[in-house]
């Protein structure tokens, strides 16, 4: 038993090895058929090409005997453009010439767009309008009355900011401190700060005002602090802060109104915080708003 076992592990061991002898034969076989074929495709590639230039050489043969046979029998020969110069050179040369013709048009019509673009904001730069003013929904989160003038509240008012504006109205003699705390107003932002009796004041909040009564604007009921108020037909491109010399505010102010219907507007044109309604006075029309 343990001599067939021994022989029967030395057959298969054989059998591995002639295995792994005939796969590295295989191997080689084929490397060499690889060869060999590359040498017979170089090979057929030379022919090819021999045969190409003999060729070639008997065209040249024929055009030259036939050439001198029709002039023998007085035919003129005459001397075509030659089509053979550089015809690639040519092509690149025609591309390039459109691609800088293509090139020149798009810097021409770029400089014609920026010269346009200049020209449109200087105009916007040079309008005056409410278009200008920073007008914006906040809510009072504190007041006080200011310490050195009785007619003068001290606010602060979170505009949807880092931290809330100081603010001084002049409403003490007209609108409760109790209906001022916690309440959502219109104001504007971008006014120049200024020193209200030692107080800076950093925006305004915006009235209806007639000689007998002044009321508070009151935003749509879902506005929220930081919600900007836009006019239709003046897309907002307020400044970052109002030069006092070019007197916008004061420019804008008379076309500042409540219409009949109360709502506040500009040139008839509603005050508006987009998609939540307009801002109007509580019961002051055809006023000013200020």
């Amino acid at each position: 038993m343990l001599i067939t076992r021994k022989m029967s592990q030395n057959i298969a061991m054989k059998l591995l090895n002639n295995a792994e002898v005939a796969e590295k034969k295989l191997s080689e076989l084929k490397t060499k058929l690889e060869e060999l074929k590359s040498l017979k495709i170089k090979e057929k590639i030379k022919q090819l090409t021999n045969e190409n230039d003999v060729l070639v050489t008997k065209v040249e043969k024929a055009k030259d005997q036939l050439i001198k046979l029709e002039t023998l029998n007085g035919k003129k020969q005459y001397s075509l453009p030659n089509k053979t110069v550089a015809p690639k050179e040519a092509q690149v040369t025609m591309k390039t010439e459109v691609l800088e013709n293509n090139v020149n048009k798009k810097e021409k019509k770029e400089s014609s767009k920026k010269g346009k673009g200049k020209d449109k904001a200087s105009e916007s730069s040079d309008v005056v309008d409410i278009r200008k003013l920073d007008l914006r929904i906040g809510k009072i989160v504190n007041i006080n009355k200011h310490p050195d003038a009785d007619t003068l509240y001290v606010e602060q008012i979170d505009c949807g900011e880092e931290k809330p504006r100081t603010v001084v109205s002049g409403l003490v003699n007209h609108v409760p401190i109790e209906e001022m705390i916690n309440r959502i107003v219109m104001i504007l932002c971008n006014l120049k700060p200024v020193k209200m009796r030692g107080v800076v004041s950093e925006a305004m909040v915006m009235c209806a005002s007639s000689p007998d009564k002044v009321e508070v604007l009151i935003p749509p009921n879902n506005a929220v602090p930081g919600d900007l108020v836009t006019c239709e037909g003046y897309p907002r491109e307020p400044e970052v802060q109002l030069n006092p010399k070019k007197k916008i505010f004061e420019t804008c102010a008379p076309d500042l109104k409540t219409n009949g219907d109360r709502i506040a507007c500009y040139k008839g044109n509603p005050l508006v915080v987009p998609g939540k309604g307009p801002v109007v006075s509580a019961s002051l029309s055809n006023v000013f708003v200020k």
